[in-house]
């Protein structure tokens, strides 16, 4: 079965069904979302079905490849293939996908505007999530990372909050800028290289000859485009806008899925295409890094809309994320990697609950809620489950990832590291603050007739507390997986890890 066109096939299923359902006659709006969901769940299970074929210890660098000329003429090639990195982010992408169409069942119903168009777009993100991480020709990501912002923008910008259209075109002038700084790198990366039907080919440029002033160049254009992506500290000021206005199913793709894009084209592009320009360059992204830990957590803290606090606690996640990728030792990458699916998990759990309080309640200010536990046990119990799960609490997903992060951090940044952790100490803060003054105490006048979680509700939350705390006591299945594409990363880049260095007291030497 190896093959078997199992990633076109995986992007194709979204792409017909997003057709499909938008070509619904109009007034079949139950029959659009049933459709949607069921299409979605027909790419889990493909998902599912080739990840079983996957093996972790194969010799070659990708799986499930294909390879075909598109552009002879420019050497770009519609190439497709997954290591283990791409494969966990491919298979995040698949459960998040049918969790957010059931958790948006209602949530354009009672607006003007176009149901099945809504879940249709779903879709079609879909198709860009699974391509922009298969995709192994740097042309075609390229298309994929541009593409992927057009379902987003209508996503945010017509089934969004009040702020809707600021917050959609404050995200694509942020995107769109730093794609035309990464097209320029591409172009650059073609003129370097020496053309041929396949210069694009991921493979092919592993071993391109740089000046060092090209590669410094070429790597800032990538680089720029994935911070921004990501978001890093300074170049983050469109999520929190973003996030907070989308609806909570466009919110959890948005932070969940397309901002690990970011994060992954620096461990998959930026480290092993521009190794030397990397090293020289890691001072710097490491002190943007630390500082978006912190920055991020401190403004957490003070924000009172609920959406918004949650975006700014990715902003601290994001950063800790590529501490682990610059730290480049594999305790670091393989904890990033972990990182990228753990935050994605309890990230839609955070943004789906807040979703279920704000079409109760109709508000996002925390200052709107007090004791809903006492009205709403269950909601209130999975908020708590999730919440702690952002602050790396032993037991749930987070924590491993993080603590891998901040060990192989420290093997070579030690301050850097000591730093970061203050970022787990204020996430306590944000995380119990938010939940103290929703959940506890006496219900307030808006929250006294709060329902509890539907059955539906509950369906939607339960898959993911189910891995955020199976992930937590064993990690080892995805680490597995993980382990030997970030060995592999490692070896492109020439890195090893530092050898520990423990100090031997006088007297015990002989």
């Amino acid at each position: 079965m190896t093959d078997f066109p199992w990633l076109s096939t995986l992007a194709a299923i979204p792409l017909v069904g997003s057709v499909a359902v938008a070509a619904l006659p109009k007034g079949r709006d139950l029959l659009a979302k049933q459709l949607a969901l069921a299409i979605s769940l027909v790419v889990l299970v493909v998902t599912v079905l080739m990840s079983l074929q996957f093996d972790p210890d194969a010799k070659a660098m990708f799986q499930f490849s294909e390879v075909h000329p598109w552009i002879p003429q420019f050497g770009v090639s519609y190439a497709l293939g997954v290591d283990g990195i791409a494969l966990v982010l491919i298979a995040l992408a698949a459960v998040l996908t049918p969790v957010c169409i059931l958790a948006s069942w209602h949530d354009v119903d009672d607006t003007r505007r176009s149901v099945k168009g809504y879940f249709a777009l779903l879709l079609l993100l879909e198709t860009f999530m699974v391509g922009v991480f298969a995709a192994t020709d740097v042309f075609l990501f390229y298309i994929l990372f541009e593409a992927m912002l057009v379902p987003m923008y209508f996503i945010i910008g017509s089934y969004g909050g009040a702020q809707r259209s600021y917050a959609a075109v404050k995200f694509l002038l942020y995107s769109l800028f730093g794609g035309l700084l990464m097209l320029a790198a591409v172009i650059g990366l073609f003129v370097v290289s020496d053309g041929g039907e396949k210069a694009f080919l991921f493979q092919n440029m592993l071993n391109l000859d740089f000046t060092p002033a090209t590669e410094k160049l070429l790597f800032v254009g990538f680089f720029t485009a994935f911070a921004i992506k990501a978001p890093l500290w300074p170049v983050h000021t469109w999520l929190p806008d973003a996030a907070a206005e989308a609806p909570p199913g466009g919110a959890v793709l948005l932070v969940g899925v397309l901002d690990k894009v970011g994060t992954f084209g620096m461990l998959r592009f930026c480290l092993p295409l521009f190794p030397d320009a990397s090293r020289w360059a890691t001072p710097v992204v490491i002190t943007l890094c630390v500082i978006g830990v912190i920055y991020g957590a401190l403004l957490a803290i003070g924000q009172t809309d609920m959406k918004r606090l949650i975006a700014y606690t990715s902003i601290s996640h994001f950063g800790f994320i590529a501490l682990g990728i610059f730290a480049m030792t594999t305790q670091g990458q393989s904890g990033s990697t972990l990182y990228m699916v753990n935050h994605g998990f309890s990230t839609a759990a955070l943004f789906l609950i807040v979703g279920f309080l704000i079409s109760r309640r109709g508000s996002r200010l925390i200052a709107d809620y007090g004791g809903v536990q006492r009205v709403a046990p269950m909601l209130a119990g999975t908020f708590l489950v999730a919440g702690l799960s952002s602050l790396a609490l032993p037991g749930l997903s987070t924590f491993v990832s993080e603590f891998l992060v901040l060990v192989g951090t420290f093997t070579r940044y030690q301050a850097a590291a000591i730093i970061a952790t203050g970022g787990i100490i204020l996430a306590s803060i944000y995380i119990l603050l938010m939940y103290q003054r929703t959940m506890t105490g006496q219900p307030t006048e808006g929250t006294r007739l709060l329902r509890d979680l539907t059955a539906r509700e509950a369906w939607v939350v339960a898959p993911l507390l189910a891995v955020i705390i199976g992930l937590g006591f064993y990690p080892k299945p995805v680490l597995d997986v993980i382990n030997p594409a970030v060995e592999r990363t490692m070896q492109q880049i020439g890195q090893t890890d530092p050898k520990p260095v423990v100090p031997v007291a006088e007297g015990t030497r002989k």
